[in-house]
């Protein structure tokens, strides 16, 4: 199965896309990175990474595995979390990133849930959400697929066997189908979707 995470620094992210992305484009994915690092600066992964290399794989998924090259759309891979986890607003987004941005990471930000309501409130609004996602532009569904991707691909690192399972069947009731939308995506989902297949027994 294939894993990314070759990306540990924006220097590699960099050293990577020179040559396919204007300077302009990578200096300004640099000012990305570096707002996307500070707002994410005091949280790490569930195995204990920092969050910043999830952000980074994510933009590697996209530029390594699907050849993009969509300015937007790689700066919308490292602020994809920005809302649903930090401070920042949408408008903070598209003010400091431009409108396409902003949209980009709001139809993958899912929607607030109120920490009181009951826990059939909440996983109907992540039911809900994930529903949606068979109805995102293209291109927004290719950040969507990247950012799971990249949190479902060391599943096993995951400190809580419970959540490995729910997971893994949430994937792939609700992202596998969409991965169809590319056959590059379609092809890691399916080895992914071997490879952890002991999760559902």
């Amino acid at each position: 199965m294939r894993t990314f995470g070759a990306w540990a620094s924006f220097d590699d992210a960099r050293v990577a896309l020179t040559g396919r992305l204007p300077d302009g484009d990578l200096d300004r994915l640099g000012a990305v990175y570096a707002f996307a690092a500070e707002r994410h600066a005091d949280q790490t992964r569930p195995a204990g990474e920092p969050y910043t290399r999830h952000l980074l794989e994510a933009m590697e998924i996209l530029a390594v595995a699907l050849d993009v090259d969509d300015a937007d759309l790689l700066a919308a891979a490292l602020l994809h979390d920005a809302v649903e986890d930090t401070p920042t607003t949408s408008a903070e987004v598209e003010e400091r990133f431009g409108p396409r941005v902003a949209e980009l990471v709001a139809h993958v930000t899912k929607p607030p849930s109120s920490p009181s309501a009951p826990d059939e409130d909440r996983a109907a609004v992540r039911e809900g959400y994930l529903s949606g996602l068979r109805d995102l532009p293209a291109d927004a569904l290719l950040l969507k697929l990247a950012d799971r991707y990249s949190n479902v691909q060391r599943l096993h690192t995951h400190p809580r066997p419970a959540k490995q399972r729910a997971y893994y069947a949430e994937t792939r009731r609700y992202l596998v189908p969409l991965a169809a939308v590319d056959p590059r995506l379609e092809a890691l989902f399916a080895d992914w979707e071997r490879t952890y297949e002991y999760l559902s027994r």
